[in-house]
């Protein structure tokens, strides 16, 4: 029998019921809404977290962050990230031991990007996870803020997606990381273009070939996929920068993300 939204707002509470978080009372679309931890030194980190029935903490499970662009910040509303993208619902078709989070943090720069990481450590530590399945995207907006997590603690993720954005983080360390990075973007894309997040894809392939790497174990780490603008077009959506949300559901894109 499939649980109510109370059951599994219950289930949530039970599950995080602990001093330093503040848990939702609401659910959409399984997710329990507008949690807030609040954290010693990041403050309060609001977030929508999708935890599935089956976890119990007796085996690890893997872990999802996504960020969403500006529409789904916390003054857009709570909740506005997992009703405007999709990328935290297709993730459950991938693994169905994988918990789900979904912060609304407030801008794209160091504070969420610091608020990100406060978030990640939080569940790492708090929940039982395999941390060798710790998986990240963000988009738009988000993409700024989680390139710069990815800058700062690549060592807390084993794949990240970068989607519709530009690279603000730092490089070298997640190339000493040897974290995977997977660049989705229109070529068109109207907000950024597709100009910045070439250089990136550039940058970083030039710092792998200056550590000696083949171009075979570049490309296992590294993936630039420009999407011209027939894709979008393809799928009923003639816009390139808001159509980056379409890939939340290509396969091949979001599978190459929790194949790692």
């Amino acid at each position: 029998m499939a649980k109510s939204e109370t059951d599994m707002a219950d289930t949530a509470l039970k599950a995080d019921e602990r001093l330093d978080v503040t848990e939702g009372t609401e659910v959409y679309r399984d997710f329990v809404i507008d949690n807030v931890y609040h954290s010693a030194d990041a403050g309060d980190i609001h977030y929508n977290v999708y935890i599935q029935e089956s976890y119990d903490g007796s085996k690890p499970y893997a872990l999802y962050f996504t960020l969403p662009g500006y529409e789904g910040l916390y003054f857009q509303g709570v909740a506005a990230n997992i009703e405007s993208e999709k990328f935290g619902f297709e993730a459950q078709k991938y693994n169905d031991e994988m918990i789900i989070v979904a912060p609304q943090l407030n801008d794209w720069g160091e504070t969420s990007a610091d608020q990100t990481i406060a978030l990640v450590e939080y569940f790492l530590q708090q929940y039982h996870i395999d941390t060798s399945k710790v998986y990240g995207n963000g988009y738009s907006g988000g993409g700024e803020t989680m390139s710069i997590v990815m800058g700062k603690r690549p060592d807390l993720f084993t794949a990240y997606l970068h989607v519709s954005s530009q690279w603000d983080g730092e490089y070298e360390p997640v190339v000493d990381n040897r974290l995977p990075v997977y660049f989705a973007i229109g070529r068109n894309d109207e907000y950024y273009g597709s100009a910045k997040t070439q250089r990136a894809y550039d940058t970083f392939y030039g710092l792998y070939e200056r550590q000696g790497l083949s171009k075979e174990e570049i490309d296992s780490l590294l993936v630039l996929d420009i999407k011209e603008h027939d894709y979008f077009t393809g799928r009923n959506t003639p816009n390139e920068h808001g159509g980056g949300g379409l890939f939340a559901y290509d396969e091949e894109i979001v599978g190459w993300l929790f194949s790692k």
